[in-house]
């Protein structure tokens, strides 16, 4: 039986050594690979085994031990024959950017997410370069149009008729847009209908226009407003029920206490007056259960058929379709951000003076901008 391969017995500060490259992570990969193997084979671990946590050949791993035991730390280093750097070809560098796109999982590996030092071995590992440094690797991927990113959540729909529901508010859009004719039975007139809020008395968070800071600045006259801190908020909350009709472009809004389905139904009453009784209208709208007729009270599905409405409700989860959405973001950054309101009926009457400014000014610049902005529908 052949004898077992490990690494000469080290002097403390060469182990100190190996662990400083190990950890630094930086430069070579390939001498930071080849280093990981010295020292784990320092710690009697059996060429089989560093093979298997290496990811590579246990022929490998022998021919890095025997090249230390002759050379020392001079093997680490791969062995270049000079001039520029190497150039990567599009094929490699297409496969550079495959692998980085995957997850580590898809290639049997036991972490959830790929660093620099472990992307640039696998590469290395599987043949996909000769040798690539972390810092040529992050400069190949940013060429690549492969950046570092944090993970964001989402929420699918797990409604069963997220398709029908959906596709049919993309149908009533597209009338409203005048994209496609309405049929028969399809309504002229689009209104998308949500409550925004609750609306607390409390000092909210905003920006404003200050001047630049000289020095350390003066403490006793501060440049910008301060928010007051708020403890106790005793003045209950108000919401604000909306809607939005396309085929006029205006914003229509109730500060309500409640938000029941009696509310509701005064509310809807009121968009269905803007039109004539004769015109069919549409009415978008999320699922929120004052929205919805339940065994015990028929009240909303009654009411929209005695008065020639269709209700459109949006898929769960899907608040998005909702095109008023967007007309909550412009009006919570002219009406709330930075704003300090002493009583609900000063917070009401600045909304209530927005929603006539923005009437009279719906081609605004700068609320197109936000509303596109907010915009997915």
């Amino acid at each position: 039986m052949a004898d077992r391969v490990f690494v000469r017995d080290l002097a403390p500060d060469e182990g100190q050594k190996l662990l400083r490259i190990i950890r630094r992570g930086s430069g070579s990969v390939v001498r930071w690979r080849r280093a990981q193997v010295v020292l784990w084979s320092a710690q009697r671990m059996s060429v089989p085994a560093i093979a298997e946590i290496a990811f590579t050949s246990q022929d490998r791993v022998r021919e890095v031990i025997h090249n230390f035991n002759t050379d020392g730390f001079d093997s680490l280093a791969p062995k270049y024959s000079g001039g520029r750097p190497p150039t990567f070809t599009l094929p490699q560098r297409r496969a550079i950017k495959k692998v980085a796109l995957s997850r580590p999982a898809d290639h049997g590996l036991p972490f959830s997410t790929w660093s620099l030092s472990k992307l640039a071995e696998f590469l290395v590992a599987e043949g996909v370069v000769d040798d690539i440094s972390h810092e040529g690797l992050r400069a190949l991927l940013r060429e690549e149009g492969v950046s570092f990113q944090v993970i964001k959540t989402f929420k699918a729909s797990n409604d069963p008729d997220f398709e029908a529901k959906k596709n049919r508010i993309v149908e009533l859009y597209e009338i409203a847009d005048g994209i496609t004719e309405p049929g028969k039975r399809d309504p002229s007139v689009v209104i998308c209908m949500d409550e925004f809020g609750p609306l607390n008395l409390q000092p909210h968070p905003g920006k404003q226009w200050a001047p630049t800071i000289v020095g350390k600045g003066d403490t006793e006259r501060p440049r910008r407003r301060r928010r007051r801190a708020t403890y106790n908020r005793p003045h209950g909350v108000r919401h604000l029920m909306a809607g939005f009709d396309l085929s006029t472009n205006r914003l229509y809004g109730h500060v309500v206490a409640k938000k029941d389905r009696a509310a509701f139904l005064r509310f809807v009453k009121y968009l269905r007056s803007l039109h004539p009784p004769e015109v069919r209208i549409a009415i978008v709208l999320d699922n929120f259960s004052p929205h919805l007729s339940t065994k015990t009270d028929q009240r909303v599905g009654d009411w929209a058929a005695a008065n020639n409405v269709e209700l459109a409700y949006t898929p769960t989860y899907s608040s998005w379709l909702n095109r008023i959405e967007a007309q909550f973001q412009a009006l919570r950054y002219f009406t709330l951000d930075g704003t300090d309101h002493a009583s609900h009926a000063e917070q009401a009457s600045m909304i209530r003076r927005y929603i006539r400014w923005r009437n009279r000014n719906a081609h605004d610049q700068d609320l197109a901008e936000i509303i596109n902005r907010a915009n997915v529908a």
